[in-house]
């Protein structure tokens, strides 16, 4: 007795063939072959004449519609069911597909069959294929039939296809979205290739690994996903909508069925995720399928199950920026004031280990600086990226200033690319298939770092490097007026390092006229009031701002002496208004500000600012007469009447570019003294025995251990050998040096031994009116002479001249009888040390050397020389050396 069964028609092999799959459970699969009939097959080698015209007209009607078969017989070696089918309407097969002439009638079908019924239905099957063959139907037409079949992808002309619906046929799903197609290109020309679901990425499905032989377990939801579209799409027909191709040469195309694209289905269903590597190909039509995966992310539905939602509309304020850190970040003041790094979204700065990007930083950086730095833009937030090993936490955000969308514009002129961001990373930018288009114009048009080509690497001459460097530059600079420039960065309020593009050169600046109090260098470092204030607003108002500069003149270390202009308004006269500098009223004059800059000043004091919060206007009165002094002291002018100023020192050391270390007795030494008693017993304490916590640097004030005597002084680190842990100080009470290993060093955090409580002993020194000669051997014998003559004794100097700006006294020595105002040099060191042919009377004199008063030294000095030269003592040994 025949086998009825109900199914549903999930394929059609050829037109004798169907693949049916069970109502209840769809994942059964059995084949079913149509009895008593055969039509030719298509296949892998070349299809038979009318194969694909065959198994379309079958396909047409019964693909995806249920069907009631009957079994007529089975093979047994091989089980293969053959028999009838019927849809609903009551359409049969195969009688369908004989009447049309699609399939014949075999030659020995019937042959051993008695049953009535079964020989009725051959009867009427061999009727049908009379009448198919006698009109020329299907197969019996004769000729043509023969359809050429490509599989190879290279074949088609991608951009002659391009954007053009194609008739398409699902032949089979690999994966939700890696589909078998067969591309109807024309009616005798078809092309059988793998293709990618433009603008989707769905999970993977089961499948064998075919080198290794083993099964590798599908994705979670990859096998609903590859069912999901077998229901809707296998064997259908579509269109197909070619976009591109990956870089494995597959087509990427849209497949469209009537009821739309199969993508935005799988989108909302949960089954897929977007292809952030289609956007560009797919430009505005990837906005519906970003819309689509939001609304499954907002359901939670399969793939978005653990997905948590972003505040809609993240945060978005007014800010200004302060500073460009790259060409992809940046740093924002909000209202408050408070600064904080901001990165921009979804873009990256030319990447340093790259080599074809790596040229183009600078030139990015400076782009975005013209475009951003000071001005107010508004800052939207789009993620939060936590602290990692390589980076700190920082916020991520669309940048937009008066309405211009500064990512966009940075993707769109080539300064940045886009950034691939992981399937689940959700801190993206809003715009980000915008910016995924605009990159590949860029590279399209060969903008900024697509070009290939960077500019010339400018580099900039550091000519505050040495005094040398910054005297040359001076005559250039000196000569021109408001030069434009760059403030590269801001070193303490009144102090700033200068770009100057048009001649290549970096250096040092100091405001003319103005002190700004000094700010302090590191955060646990405590600087000098509102100095920390100044390095603030010059920060805020300068730094990496455009602006003009005027040179006056250069200071003893390089750095360069003039006025700064932003936006045609004087810095320092900014600073002095807001209270957080004083002028310094010589020099202002001597740089002609000094009205502006008082008046400013006046302003601030006035006001209580700052510095002046505890003006009081009595005070003006004894600071004009300090500063009416001033120009005495520090301008080294001819002195024709210099006033007395003996003072007791000790010589503690003498250094080997032969200025000597001095401390002076009375109050400073005495409390030096009662200092290192206290320092003594708190280092043989065995609990003060804390190393440094980090290795030393430059600068940095220590107790260090003095090899000779194994006691414990008060040093500051000059250099570092980092390889050997070995550091070179100087011992600031005494003046000697020596280097030590890191181990004999500690910490000098404790407030009773700081500077601040007793400021460093030994100060530098050289002697009057000599100089001493140049030639190694003589200037050793001189060293030598000067710490025989020293060493051990208590001795006087007279304060000739001290130079507050190079912070070095001239003195001349005396034996320890006191000597009265009225005293010539006759007992003086310095005489002694001419005399002895140690050292002659400088050709040319300092200008403090030149006045009256010190006619009557010089001469006695010059006298002795003579004397020396005559009886050919120490340098002068081999004759005047200076007659040359």
């Amino acid at each position: 007795m025949a086998k009825q069964l109900f199914a549903n028609v999930k394929s059609v092999l050829s037109g004798d063939t169907l693949v049916l799959t069970s109502q209840n459970n769809p994942s059964a699969e059995r084949i079913f072959s149509l009895a008593f009939v055969t039509g030719p097959h298509l296949k892998r080698e070349g299809d038979e004449p009318f194969a694909f015209q065959s198994r379309d007209f079958l396909r047409e009607l019964i693909v995806g519609k249920a069907v009631q078969c009957t079994v007529l017989y089975t093979i047994p070696t091989s089980g293969k069911e053959y028999g009838v089918a019927q849809l609903k309407d009551g359409t049969q097969f195969p009688d369908e597909l004989v009447k049309a002439g699609w399939l014949k009638v075999r030659e020995d079908a019937g042959r051993k069959e008695e049953s009535e019924e079964v020989l009725q239905r051959l009867e009427t099957l061999r009727s049908l294929e009379t009448q198919a063959k006698n009109e020329g139907k299907g197969l019996w037409e004769g000729v043509g039939g023969i359809i050429e079949v490509q599989n190879d992808a290279s074949s088609l002309d991608i951009n002659q296809w391009k954007g053009k619906p194609i008739d398409g046929i699902v032949e089979r799903v690999l994966s939700g979205d890696r589909l078998l197609m067969r591309l109807k290109l024309s009616d005798k020309k078809h092309l059988q290739v793998m293709t990618l679901v433009a603008g989707i990425r769905a999970p993977s499905t089961e499948r064998v690994n075919q080198s290794t032989g083993q099964t590798q377990p599908a994705e979670e939801f990859g096998n609903e996903a590859r069912q999901f579209v077998e229901q809707r799409l296998l064997q259908r027909d579509v269109k197909v909508e070619i976009v591109g191709t990956s870089p494995q040469g597959q087509l990427i195309a849209a497949i469209l069925h009537p009821r739309g694209s199969i993508a935005e289905f799988l989108l909302a269903d949960g089954l897929a995720r977007c292809n952030d590597f289609h956007s560009t190909l797919l430009g505005p039509k990837m906005a519906a399928l970003r819309a689509a995966e939001k609304k499954a992310q907002g359901a939670k539905l399969r793939l978005h199950k653990d997905h948590v939602a972003k505040a809609d509309g993240g945060s978005s304020s007014d800010m200004i920026v302060s500073k460009i850190q790259g060409a992809d970040a940046i740093f924002v003041r909000t209202k408050n004031g408070t600064e904080k790094r901001i990165n921009l979204s979804s873009v990256r700065g030319p990447r340093t280990n790259e080599p074809s990007e790596a040229p183009f930083r600078d030139e990015a950086k400076e782009y975005l600086r013209k475009k951003l730095i000071g001005k107010h833009v508004k800052v939207s937030i789009d993620g939060h990226r936590p602290a990692s090993d390589d980076f700190e936490a920082r916020d991520v955000a669309t940048v937009t200033e008066k309405g211009k969308n500064i990512n966009l514009m940075l993707v769109q002129d080539g300064w940045c690319s886009v950034i691939r961001h992981r399937k689940d990373d959700t801190d993206r930018a809003p715009n980000y298939d915008e910016l995924l288009a605009a990159q590949e114009k860029a590279k399209e048009e060969q903008k900024g770092m697509w070009s290939g080509k960077p500019s010339k690497a400018r580099s900039y001459v550091d000519v505050s490097e040495s005094v040398q460097k910054a005297k040359i530059q001076l005559s250039t600079l000196s000569r021109q007026k408001k030069v434009p420039a760059i403030v590269d960065f801001c070193k303490a309020g009144s102090r700033f390092t200068i770009l100057i593009p048009r001649e290549g050169v970096k250096l040092t600046m100091v405001l003319a006229g103005v002190r700004a109090p000094r700010a302090p260098r590191l955060p646990q470092e405590k600087g000098e009031p509102f100095g920390q204030e100044a390095l603030d607003l010059a920060n805020r108002r300068c730094n990496q701002r455009d602006c003009e500069i005027d040179i006056h003149d250069i200071d003893k270390v390089g750095g360069f002496i003039g006025d700064l202009y932003l936006n045609r308004e004087s810095f320092a006269k900014i600073l002095v208004e807001e209270g957080l500098a004083s002028v310094h009223q010589y020099s202002a004059e001597k740089a002609g500000n000094a009205n502006e800059l008082l008046a400013a000043e006046k302003r601030a004091k006035e006001g209580r600012k700052g510095l002046w919060q505890d003006w009081d206007p009595s005070q003006d009165e004894d600071a004009g007469e300090e500063a009416a002094e001033a120009p005495a002291s520090n301008d080294a002018a001819p002195i024709d009447k210099r006033a007395a100023d003996y003072r007791e020192v000790v010589i503690t050391n003498i250094d080997s570019n032969g200025r000597l270390k001095i401390q002076e007795v009375g109050k400073g030494t005495s409390a030096l003294e009662v200092m290192m008693n206290e320092f003594k017993k708190f280092h043989l304490d065995s609990k003060n025995n804390k190393p440094l916590a980090n290795p030393p640097k430059a600068g940095e004030l220590v107790a260090a251990k003095f090899s000779a005597d194994g006691q414990w002084y008060r040093a500051r680190v000059r250099s570092n050998d980092r390889a050997a842990k070995v550091a070179e100080v100087v011992y600031i009470d005494y003046g000697n040096s020596e280097k030590i290993p890191w181990s004999s060093l500690r910490p000098l955090d404790q407030a009773q031994f700081t500077t601040q409580k007793l400021k460093a002993q030994a100060t530098d020194a050289v002697l009057s009116f000599i100089q001493l000669p140049t030639a190694p051997d003589y200037f050793s014998d001189a060293l030598n002479y000067i710490a025989e003559a020293t060493d051990g004794r208590s001795l006087v100097a007279s304060f000739d001249f001290v130079d507050t700006k190079e912070g070095l006294s001239y003195i001349t020595l005396f034996d320890e009888k006191k000597p009265g105002t009225s005293s010539t040099f006759a007992d003086s060191v310095n005489k002694d040390v001419v005399a002895n042919g140690h050292a002659m009377v400088p050709k040319k004199l300092k200008a403090w050397e030149r006045g009256r008063a010190s006619e009557e030294v010089l001469k006695k000095l010059r006298e002795v020389e003579a004397q020396a030269k005559a009886d050919r003592l120490g340098m002068w040994e081999y004759g005047d050396i200076t007659e040359d």
